[in-house]
């Protein structure tokens, strides 16, 4: 009996000073611009996973590069860019974005 309440009291410290552990750090991937859409790549990339063809493929691009153009500008002024950097930046991620 003494060595069963010996062993319980053994495991319940082990068990104590296991759960005090402190958890591992993880790492996580840095987030993708927002000027990505959906977190799925560029928007040549998504309308050709779509199949879009046609007038339904102009409209896709031209919604997609309005939500990169938003999304870069709000980019940018986070960043506090201004003048000729604003625009570069800009156009960059604009470009990225839309994988042209």
């Amino acid at each position: 009996m003494k060595y069963a309440i010996a062993a319980t009291a053994l495991v319940l410290s082990a068990a104590t000073a296991f759960a005090q552990a402190p958890a591992p750090a993880t790492t996580t991937p840095a987030p993708k611009p927002a000027a990505t859409t959906q977190a799925t790549g560029t928007c040549k990339a998504q309308a050709a996973a779509k199949k879009l063809a046609g007038a339904a493929l102009t409209s896709f691009m031209k919604k997609c590069e309005t939500t990169a153009t938003t999304a870069c500008n709000k980019s940018a002024t986070d960043k506090k860019l201004t003048g000729a950097a604003k625009t570069s930046h800009t156009k960059k991620c604009v470009s990225d974005a839309v994988g042209s």
